[in-house]
């Protein structure tokens, strides 16, 4: 057995030993805010003031302003000392610093996704939405493209773990990710910002606010980023993942001083750029052929040489924009009215070449994307007497998804499946006759006899395959509150529901020019070919066992062996009856069809669009989620709380190619002759998720250190599992998962100035039901991509040089190792119609792909009191290199492909604030 794993684990757990025994088990998502003893505001809050340390940070996870230690929430936050001194620029850093967060980034600048427990889905196909929303400044981020951008002017980031429904009209069943902006300060102020590192990375960012008059503030933010590529294209000569970014964010704060405030955000952030890497991890019989042909992969000995083959760039082109406005109404002295507005577009071109080699086998996998979002919230806050706090809001959500997408084959793909079928058929068949497949009997003449249709020159040519155009729109709205009554001092009872109403009207038009994958197989047409092939093969493999060959007898061996001698030529006799015998009996069995190890080639089959007489395109969910809890002071420094909570996500759409109808659809469509060839049963969609967990959680917060504990059993029924499968996306809903784990946040403060940080998460998530899944049965099984342990650990020290601090910083992040996925679906054993016969191999095959994480980070700062600070930094600084996910190498049968990690960076940076 094979394990893909990079780490340094030997040295990683001797300084997290150290740490941790030096931390006295203190877990803490993040660092808050450390303010310089100068009386430098180095990292204002919203209203000008510092943040407080610990669990004294202000937070408003709730809806409202209070301590992390007030709120029985599990929440870990991240300010913007931590985000400047670990250099974390968009949300996809941030899973270095809070534990039960991850996040992968897949084929494209676009796709990144969020998992929060384990629990997460969504980043590759625009038709699901996320498990774990994405909010920044109360705005609903439907999709991952409009949340990675450079996070500009940052105050803090908290993520809620668990679900989400009563505080967030927009359900969300695993988490919530909520960002927080400055807002436009009343007086001057402003930053600038210059980042030099390797790879010739180049950062700016700048930003200014003050007033335009006593009742109307304004800022503005405007930056940019560029780095060379990670990977060195050995097909084209450029580099892939590489940075060209950049953002403009205008704000303007209205406030006449006297009961109300309104907060407009434009904005607007483009990327451009050569992505995503990938590279080979296991060769199958097609590399062979791709060299023969002129081409080649990545060496699946050496995944991390940071060098990939492409004959043409993956070329990323991502622009979001929009508008939000939240107006804030003081009703009275107890009660706030708060709309918030947003508007927002994402538009994304993206052409991938994704059979990842130099050679010319698919040009291109192009994919026109434009989602248009609009969200409105209103809400009613505010406290009744002494005792009772409430909150009562309402959530409406209109989007359009409009999708097209394109898969073509290039120049050297007829050639390329010309060799390709004649080794998966020991040299039997080939697509055409060629000097290169000698004595191999080509189908495009066999079936255009049988058919009666002349293919001759059709299988394969450059520029036929496959072109799709999906629409969905969706409508949902949400009713939601929550109560908080202290029942007497220190002891708070907490309830709040949320009823979600969502619905789907979904269009998929899809035709394929394939017309090797239009070609049923099993068609009678074919039956005598079939009946020939299956004689000959039994004759073949009979001769081969009398001659002692342990394989089949050539044309040659077989007229030899009859030949010799009489007494052979009557053996040969009977193996003739005998292969007729057995001809006949099987040409009409589909899993003795001799042709079935070409089915491989057959990825681009006819489409069935929606919708149509079987099929309507619509969905509608409705739901009705709910959290219990009661938290109690013990002291002023130890809260505990234990709660129940549910969530819900609707009904999520699979927009790709692997869209199928169901089994029973399947038969309905056949039965009213709306049947295509080699139509196979799946899904055009998921059903809703629906989520519980019940936590037990303990806060601390003392002089010396902040320590939050909590232990949970969470559980998704109905989770939607998205695989990809190298030519599309497999959707759909596992019975139930489930994890029970431990989380650990702590700082401790030995010393005035040191601070260290540890935090711990354990997890032990299983699949409680989960019998159709992309591999076939799988319950029981622990999904793959989730670490037992997540570990991360780190500490900073403020020397005070008297009008300055130098501030070193060390954080760790490790991850036990883990399985990246649960099967691979290109080693399945099918049935004609799709259905998984055997999954043995597929999940074999997946087994040895693990992945172990050691990413060290460091910097060192230096911050004048003047507003002046410079920083050398650097990330992974271990150079630990490991895989974020394997999947089956597009046109490149019983081939591994995966996703590589970035390698260390670092730099130096430098900031003026004013």
């Amino acid at each position: 057995m094979k394990t893909v794993f990079a780490g340094t684990a030997g040295i990683s757990r001797k300084f997290l030993c150290g740490v941790a025994a030096a931390a006295l088990l203190a877990p803490a998502a993040a660092f808050a805010q450390s303010e310089a003893e100068t009386g430098q505001d180095m990292y204002p809050e919203e209203d000008g003031e510092e943040f407080s340390q610990g669990n004294q940070i202000i937070v408003t996870a709730t809806k409202r302003e209070a301590t992390l230690q007030e709120i029985p929430v599990a929440v870990s936050v991240t300010g913007a000392e931590v985000l400047e001194r670990d250099q974390i620029r968009d949300i996809r850093d941030l899973q270095t610093v809070v534990p039960s967060l991850s996040v992968g980034q897949r084929q494209s600048s676009a796709n990144t996704g969020f998992f929060i427990r384990g629990f997460g889905n969504g980043a590759n196909n625009a038709g699901i939405e996320p498990s774990v929303g994405v909010f920044i400044d109360g705005v609903y981020r439907s999709r991952t493209a409009s949340s990675i951008s450079d996070l500009p002017n940052v105050t803090r980031i908290e993520v809620l773990r668990g679900p989400q429904s009563t505080l967030f009209g927009k359900n969300a069943s695993a988490g919530v990710i909520s960002v927080v902006t400055e807002e436009p300060q009343f007086d001057w102020g402003g930053s600038a910002e210059l980042t030099y590192g390797n790879y010739d990375a180049l950062l700016g960012r700048l930003y200014v606010t003050g007033p335009l008059s006593d009742s109307v503030a304004v800022s503005v933010a405007g930056g940019f980023n560029e780095r060379d590529g990670f990977f060195e294209d050995l097909g084209t000569g450029n580099r892939s993942n590489d940075r060209d970014r950049w953002f403009l964010r205008g704000q303007a704060l209205i406030d006449p001083g006297n009961d109300w405030t309104l907060r407009v955000i434009a904005d607007v952030d483009d990327i451009d750029e050569i992505c995503c890497g990938v590279v080979n991890v296991q060769n199958g019989p097609s590399t062979p052929v791709i060299r023969a042909l002129g081409g080649n992969v990545t060496n699946p000995a050496d995944p991390f040489a940071d060098v990939i083959y492409s004959n043409f760039d993956s070329t990323n082109d991502i622009r979001n924009h929009g508008i939000s406005g939240q107006f804030d109404w003081d009703l009275s002295d107890d009660f706030t009215f708060t709309s918030i507005t947003a508007s927002r577009t994402t538009e994304s071109v993206t052409v991938q070449d994704s059979d990842f080699s130099s050679a010319d086998l698919i040009y291109p996998n192009s994919q026109d994307l434009r989602i248009d979002t609009f969200t409105q919230e209103f809400r009613v806050a505010g406290s009744i007497g002494d005792r009772l706090d409430v909150l009562l809001g309402a959530f409406y959500l209109n989007e359009d998804v409009d999708q097209s997408n394109q898969l073509l084959y290039g120049a050297d793909f007829r050639n390329y499946a010309n060799l390709l079928v004649a080794g998966l058929s020991s040299n039997a068949f080939s697509i055409f006759a060629s000097p290169l497949t000698p004595g191999a009997t080509p189908l495009e003449a066999v079936f255009s006899q049988a058919f009666g249709t002349n293919f001759n020159g059709r299988f394969f040519t450059q520029g036929s395959g496959f072109t799709e155009s999906y629409t969905l729109d969706s409508e949902s709205y949400s009713l939601f509150g929550q109560v908080d009554f202290e029942i007497f001092d220190g002891l708070v009872l907490t309830l709040g529901g949320n009823y979600t109403d969502d619905s789907k009207t979904f269009t998929q038009n899809a035709v394929s020019t394939d017309v090797f994958s239009a070609i049923n197989f099993d068609a009678p047409q074919l039956a005598p070919f079939r009946g020939q092939v299956l004689g000959q093969g039994f004759v073949s493999q009979a001769v081969g066992q009398r001659l002692g060959l342990n394989r089949g007898a050539t044309a040659a061996e077989v007229a030899a062996f009859a030949g010799s001698s009489p007494t052979n030529f009557q053996v040969f006799q009977a193996i003739q009856v005998q292969a007729g015998q057995f001809a006949a009996a099987n040409v009409n069995n589909p899993l003795a069809n001799p042709l079935n190890p070409l089915r491989a080639l057959q990825f681009l089959p006819p489409f069935v669009n929606v919708p149509n007489a079987v099929e309507d395109g619509r969905t509608n969910d409705d739901n009705f989620s709910y959290t219990a809890r009661l938290s109690y002071d013990v002291t002023p420094d130890v809260n505990v709380y234990a709660s129940y909570a549910t969530g819900f996500k609707a009904s999520s759409i699979n927009l790709s190619r692997d869209a199928r109808p169901t089994t029973a659809d399947r038969a309905a469509l056949i039965q009213r002759g709306l049947g295509v060839a080699n139509l196979s049963a799946g899904s055009r969609f998921a059903g809703p998720e629906e989520s519980r967990v019940m936590e037990l959680g303990v806060k601390t917060n003392f002089d010396w250190a902040s320590i939050n504990l909590t232990v949970f059993d969470q559980e998704i029924e109905g989770f939607q599992s998205n695989i990809f499968t190298g030519s599309g996306f497999v959707l759909a809903n596992a019975g139930a998962q489930s994890t029970r784990g431990v989380e650990l946040e702590t700082l401790w403060y030995p010393t005035e100035g040191f601070t260290i940080n540890f935090a711990a998460t354990y997890l032990d998530p299983v699949f409680d039901s989960f019998t159709q899944s992309a591999v076939g049965d799988i319950s029981g099984q622990r999904p793959a991509g989730i670490p037992e342990w997540t570990v991360i650990a780190g500490a900073q020290y403020e020397f005070d040089l008297g009008n300055a601090l130098l501030v070193p910083r060390v954080n760790y992040l490790w991850q036990s190792e883990t399985q990246l996925v649960e099967g691979l679906p290109d080693f399945l054993v099918r049935a004609p119609d799709g259905t998984i016969l055997d999954a043995t191999a597929a999940i074999a095959a997946a087994a040895p792909f693990s992945r172990e994480v050691n990413d060290l980070t460091a910097s060192l700062t230096y911050e004048h009191d003047a507003g002046f600070s410079l920083s050398v930094w650097g990330r992974n600084l271990l150079d630990d290199r490991n895989l974020g996910t394997i999947f089956p190498s597009p046109a490149q049968p019983r081939s591994v492909s995966g996703y590589p990690n970035d390698p260390r960076t670092y730099g130096v940076t430098g900031r003026f604030r004013w």
